[in-house]
């Protein structure tokens, strides 16, 4: 995703809106029967067009038209569509951008349509309903999926290195020494010569295999698979509040020092480069080609990393941190109505179906993501246990109650267009971990402008 991209777009809206408020609505000449509905996830597609389908059956006065859009393209399209008046019934909305349309006023309130006012928060896992709550105490979007962070590993290249998955299982880590995570990343790095990262004569300059993958620097997204399990715990958070926070703490010392060991690891020689990542070369490719042992990665790779040929795959939780906890963000999709929804009452029909166990347990069964609510998770659970996958190190910490939100905030766009460049500085070591103090500074700056 473009950051720059991203940045023109919403501020290109934001200029465009009045028109787009004033625009007259066909409401007469629009399609009652018919519901448009956009989501980019093309491994999802068949578990709701299954879902539009069991809908129609119920509303036979109905019919889901879904529209699939890659990622890359989405949310231009979407963005342009609030202007042009061609916007979707219903769409599928991201967290880190919906404060943006709550901001521009372009989202109907849930709570406010007949079908979708009975969505009950509880019917969700615990922390997916709240960042969808508008400052104007409005609920914007009805949960329909969560993920979580682990750790993939391939079975033959750790217990070739000696390392059990009860072991992997049970790490920690601290920023002085790395604690067990780090031992055990190190044991895993082997250079051209044989040597592992742990004995004497290792070549951090001619490593063969990388103890743990890279991700990018994580500036574009709070860190979500890369460094953002380590600073959560070791106790940092990364606003004064949540949701619409006004203060980040990338500058506070918790953060620095966690991320100093972080990239650390990368100029040891243990994390792959910065330069190693590249479009064509993702954390599944570097495990796959056994390039690395550990990555990184969240819930929604699940059925990438377990068709990797060749590979025995395993999964491990995010290690402790100092708190003696482990910790992971919680990301979690929505399902949004625009504010000029051409077909309103049927999109608010659909939205609670999507929130609905029938169609939650279809996308459970379906295996691709985890659903929003329990009954869903259950389902997805059992799924991948009869598919001979062990996926409690994604929900143990809804059980333990680990998880952390996505920062929802204003200004996403320039605060994305800020990190990028600082968190790569970083990881190419051309910036020590003190500049984050000037980059959150300017962060909070643009909240300051505000008041």
């Amino acid at each position: 995703m473009s950051t720059t991209a991203c940045a023109v777009s919403f501020a290109t809206l934001a200029l465009a809106l009045p028109a787009v408020g004033c625009a007259p609505q066909d409401a007469a000449g629009a399609d009652k029967r018919t519901i448009s509905y956009w989501m980019w996830d093309a491994s999802q597609q068949p578990a709701y067009e299954a879902c539009a389908k069991a809908f129609h059956k119920e509303n036979p006065g109905l019919r889901v038209n879904i529209t699939q859009i890659g990622w890359d393209y989405y949310w231009t399209k979407l963005t342009s569509s609030f202007i042009a008046g061609t916007q979707p019934d219903v769409f599928t909305n991201h967290v880190a951008k919906y404060p943006q349309f709550e901001k521009l006023g372009v989202l109907s309130p849930l709570d406010e349509l007949g079908p979708t006012r009975g969505i009950k928060a509880s019917r969700f896992q615990p922390g997916l309903a709240k960042p969808w709550m508008g400052r104007d105490g409005h609920r914007y979007g009805a949960p329909k999926d969560w993920d979580t962070v682990g750790v993939f590993y391939n079975k033959k290249i750790t217990r070739a290195a000696g390392v059990s998955d009860a072991e992997l299982r049970d790490l920690a880590w601290n920023p002085r020494d790395g604690g067990s995570f780090e031992k055990t990343v190190a044991r895993l790095t082997v250079d051209a010569n044989g040597k592992r990262g742990d004995e004497p004569g290792f070549d951090k300059d001619k490593v063969v295999r990388y103890g743990l993958a890279t991700n990018d620097a994580g500036g574009d997204n709070h860190g979500q698979t890369q460094w953002s399990s380590f600073a959560g715990s070791a106790g940092w958070r990364y606003t004064d509040k949540n949701p619409w926070g006004e203060h980040y703490n990338y500058g506070q010392k918790r953060f620095r020092n966690t991320i100093d060991w972080y990239f650390g690891l990368a100029e040891k020689g243990y994390l792959a480069p910065l330069k190693d990542y590249s479009d064509t070369n993702h954390p599944e490719t570097q495990l796959g080609s056994g390039k690395a042992a550990l990555a990184m990665h969240g819930s929604w790779m699940l059925s990438t990393f377990a068709g990797l040929k060749g590979v025995d795959l395993g999964i491990a939780p995010t290690p402790k941190g100092p708190t003696g906890k482990r910790a992971s963000m919680m990301g979690g999709l929505a399902d949004s109505i625009p504010k000029n929804a051409k077909n309103k009452a049927g999109a608010a029909k659909w939205v609670a179906f999507l929130a609905s166990d029938e169609c939650q347990n279809v996308v459970g069964k379906n295996a691709i993501v985890f659903p929003a609510t329990r009954e869903g998770t259950e389902k997805a659970t059992a799924a991948h246990r009869k598919n001979g996958l062990d996926v409690s190190a994604f929900t143990r910490h809804l059980e333990e109650g680990t998880t952390f939100s996505f920062p929802v905030t204003d200004h996403a766009a320039d605060i994305n267009g800020m990190m990028t460049p600082a968190m790569q500085d970083l990881y190419a070591g051309d910036s020590p971990p003190s500049s984050l103090t000037e980059t959150n500074r300017q962060i909070n700056f643009l909240f300051q402008q505000n008041n």
